[in-house]
């Protein structure tokens, strides 16, 4: 996935950093993460997230709000209101490039702050939320113990996050009038909202008034046993997934037009985990696999191995030839499966006594319905004749190269 960063100028002209998320094919759509408070564009999830996306097609450009990671100005001069004005300035900066955005995704804090955004700004067909507050001020128990010095003494310094932040007057001014069950109800496009029912950070009740207060087509989707933050990478994933296949219906994604000599599409294969082995498997933009090794190997076995994949590809393909060749026949064949495994044996040749190996699949196929012997054999026999099969036990040409 090609990443490249960026600035654009925010709310009050300091300059912003930004890292916009590329598809390395067409680019179908655009989006727009808005982190959490007082976390950055680097945190786990929005990166798994805008990974995920940007596989399907979709750039996703991620930004650090004023006085928070790489951008710069004081986070004490910032709230509320100003996140929202950095969104607008976001997707001001993308629309310039050519790349206004059509989705808009929001964590906590930005999940509040892209719903009050979205109704005044055009060509955004769809809204995520991620444990989001449906009262901007919620945010305010982060720092409750806090509040009666800013009372007394406008501004105090807090600690979130392990981090130090001055939190002043102002900022507690601004949450408290941000009114954002109104703008859910203005809002014109579609809405997810995703939430975890143990959010201790923003409470499950936060997601029920967000959902009440918007309009029709709208979702909600749990999050199960998530934490605020997201920080499980399997809780992160399947957020990502949800989020994906959700936006197809409403981004209207076109899928691109297969190369020359590949009419399946292509396969694209691209990593999910730097520091494992997790694969993200992606054919076009509908079909998304996950690829991983076993925990014994090093991987997180959160999909299948390659030669997992391959053993599939054999078993997917017979049970499919079996069921052609009995659907023509006319043969009562109610109900095929095949077993596939795999291993390394001897050859049974000359090479064998050099110790060289040979990829040994063997499949287990039951077949159900009222079937004669002789119908039995031929299906046994058809299944030898599945295009996997043969190429499996052809020699097969590999080319590789690299790409400019």
């Amino acid at each position: 996935m090609p990443t490249e960063r960026l600035t654009f100028q925010g709310h009050s002209g300091h300059t912003l950093a930004a890292r916009l998320d590329l598809p390395e094919g067409p680019h179908l759509a655009t989006a727009l993460f808005a982190h959490c408070f007082t976390c950055s564009k680097d945190i786990p999830a929005a990166r798994r997230i805008s990974g995920r996306l940007a596989a399907m097609g979709i750039a996703v450009l991620r930004f650090d709000f004023t006085g928070l990671g790489h951008s710069k100005g004081e986070f004490s001069n910032t709230n509320f209101t100003t996140n929202v004005q950095d969104i607008m300035a976001a997707c001001a900066a993308l629309d310039e490039r050519g790349m206004a955005p059509g989705l808009l995704i929001g964590h906590s804090l930005g999940g509040a702050a892209v719903l009050k955004a979205a109704p005044d700004m055009a060509g955004i067909k769809a809204v995520v939320t991620i444990g989001a507050p449906d009262d901007p001020a919620h945010v305010t128990h982060n720092f409750a113990d806090a509040l009666p010095e800013i009372m007394t003494h406008g501004v105090a310094q807090v600690s979130l996050g392990g981090r130090p932040f001055k939190i002043d007057q102002q900022f507690i001014d601004d949450v408290s009038k941000g009114e954002l069950l109104p703008a859910i109800s203005k809002l014109k496009a579609a809405l997810l909202i995703l939430h975890s029912p143990i959010d201790d950070t923003v409470g499950i009740e936060n997601a029920s008034e967000i959902f009440l207060a918007a309009r029709h087509p709208k979702s909600f989707v749990t999050l199960d046993d998530a934490d605020h933050l997201i920080t499980n990478p399997e809780d992160a994933e399947y957020a990502a997934e949800v989020i994906a296949s959700w936006s197809q219906r409403y981004l209207d994604l076109k899928a691109p037009a297969p190369p020359i000599g590949a009419p399946e599409g292509v396969l694209r294969i691209s990593e999910a985990d730097p520091d494992g082995f997790l694969q993200d498997v992606q054919n076009g933009p509908h079909h998304h696999m996950l690829a991983d090794e076993p925990l014994a190997y090093g991987g997180t076995n959160r999909g299948m191995s390659p030669y997992g994949f391959l053993g599939a590809g054999l078993g997917a393909c017979t049970s499919m030839t079996i069921r052609m060749y009995a659907r023509r026949k006319g043969w009562p064949l109610t109900h095929v499966s095949v077993d596939v495994t795999h291993d390394k044996v001897h050859a049974q040749d000359a090479a064998a006594q050099t110790g060289t190996k040979v990829d040994n699949f063997a499949r287990l196929i039951t077949l159900t319905g009222d079937l004669s012997e002789m119908q039995r054999q031929k299906l046994l026999e058809i299944a030898s004749k599945c295009p996997v099969h043969r190429t499996l036990e052809r020699r097969s040409h590999i080319t590789t190269e690299l790409a400019p």
